[in-house]
């Protein structure tokens, strides 16, 4: 039986981070995509609240993450 390499390990968690993060973006609101900039109907600001809060949060700590692994990844 083949040891996990680091490689494969932080292959793996890169795996797991992609899917989560695009999970995620998936289920972040709509309506605040690129066609407000070319004069589409825009959104007013809000406030995020409850769960989209969460999402975005989990989003960008998700990104730093991936990144993280993905220079760790380079170094090794």
């Amino acid at each position: 039986m083949k040891k996990f390499s680091m490689s494969d390990a932080l292959a793996l968690i890169q795996i797991i981070l992609t899917v989560l993060l695009a999970i995620l973006i998936l289920l972040q609101g709509r309506g605040a995509g690129l066609s407000s900039a070319f004069g589409g109907v825009g959104r007013t600001f809000q406030t995020r609240r409850g769960v989209e809060r969460v999402f975005f949060g989990a989003t960008i700590i998700l990104a730093v993450l991936l990144v993280i692994s993905i220079m760790v990844s380079v170094a090794v």
